[in-house]
């Protein structure tokens, strides 16, 4: 005869599993909503921050521009208002400057009914008051990622990059991948406005409509970067006492870096994966899945310059990824080769009678490294087994 208290005991395992997942569906839910609210509040405050020094921006730049302030004007400013408001910060002769920069160069996209929201007009009527900001919803001008990008990170593309289209597509790359300054910093150097969605290949004639394969010509550069050492982390006075060995741990430890250049929208699953078909063993160098093609995408690392059979090769691996490995609400697989070097033009030519969507990448390493750090570096067949 079974225990009462036994009985008892099952009893309440069996009510707990049942009522624990509402408990976990109900603390995401909440947990969620925290968040939301939290970054919510953030990114409210950016904006009325940025609005901010955008009206002190053209306050500071119809004024010193125009010769109504003398030389020393914005230096005695900064240094009355930290006097005036103890604790103060992010109006010193820097900051003070780089609002009117950040001013100058996004004037043009101001609304023509900004108002006062602070007159200090003095007895000479040539002073201009500060104005609340009004940023219009320009048709084509992407207002909320402009107002979602830190001041700090505006001021870096500010002074990093000259072309309007290009500060457009750093200030877009930042809000929607959340790019921290080194990141931004690197993208730039990177020169990703160049390299992204310039690769050679077939996706408006394989993707089944128009959007999805801009959106695929989007997710890929057309040349990556491949530097997995942080000089400056190796706390080496003297680069020829860097022991080889550390270097290579150097390069294992940032072989995550590697992964993250595809981007955030990129979810690594494994590397030579493995798949036996009809008694053959095809191995993909790397397989990825692309949140927002919703698709598997497959990449061949190859050491010298992009050769015509590498076509065949990859357009078998996307067949066996779409017949075996593929899931039914999934699109179609997408392949990748990333080479040393390859003839854009050829590679256009010969890509358009495939009916696999596949494009071409190349890959460099840092010229500015030092020549033993370059020497250091894996080769591609190397990177294989250090993935």
């Amino acid at each position: 005869m079974r225990e009462p208290k036994r009985d008892q005991g099952r009893l309440l395992d069996i009510v707990h599993e049942k009522i624990e997942p509402k408990y976990l569906q109900a603390v995401e839910h909440i947990k969620t909503a925290i968040l939301q609210s939290q970054y919510n509040a953030v990114r409210l405050a950016n904006q009325e921050q940025l609005k901010l020094y955008f009206g002190i921006g053209r306050y500071i730049s119809e004024n010193s521009r125009s010769g109504f302030w003398g030389a020393g004007a914005l230096e005695y400013i900064s240094e009355r208002l930290k006097a005036d408001l103890p604790g103060l910060a992010g109006f010193s002769l820097t900051s003070m400057k780089n609002m009117r920069k950040f001013y100058e160069a996004w004037s043009s996209i101001e609304g023509k009914s900004a108002t006062a929201v602070a007159d200090l007009q003095c007895a000479e009527e040539e002073d201009v008051a500060i104005r609340q900001a009004e940023l219009p919803n320009l048709e084509g001008f992407p207002i909320g990622e402009f107002l979602a990008v830190p001041f700090t990170h505006h001021v870096r593309i500010l002074e990093k990059v000259k072309n309007r289209d290009e500060r457009l597509f750093y200030i877009q790359r930042t809000a929607l991948s959340h790019l921290s300054k080194e990141a931004l910093k690197k993208a730039i150097e990177e020169d990703e406005f160049h390299h992204t969605g310039a690769l050679p290949n077939n996706f408006l004639t394989t993707f089944p409509d128009a959007r999805s394969a801009r959106r695929a010509i989007r997710a890929f550069k057309d040349e990556y970067l491949l530097d997995f050492i942080n000089v400056e982390e190796l706390d080496a006075d003297d680069i020829e006492d860097v022991d080889e060995k550390v270097l290579e741990n150097k390069i294992v430890e940032n072989i995550r870096d590697f992964i993250l250049k595809f981007g955030k929208e990129f979810l690594f699953i494994k590397n030579q994966y493995t798949i036996e078909v009809k008694g053959h063993t095809f191995k993909v160098d790397l397989l990825f899945f692309n949140r927002e093609l919703n698709a598997l995408v497959a990449v061949e690392l190859k050491r010298g310059p992009f050769k015509t059979a590498y076509f065949g090769q990859l357009n078998g691996y996307l067949t066996v990824l779409d017949d075996y490995v593929r899931k039914p609400h999934e699109n179609p697989s997408v392949g990748l080769v990333l080479c040393k070097s390859a003839d854009k033009s050829i590679v256009e030519y010969l890509i358009k009678d495939y009916n696999k969507p596949m494009g071409v990448a190349t890959f460099r390493t840092s010229e500015e490294m030092p020549e033993k750090f370059r020497k250091a570096l894996p080769d591609i067949e190397e990177l294989k087994k250090l993935l």
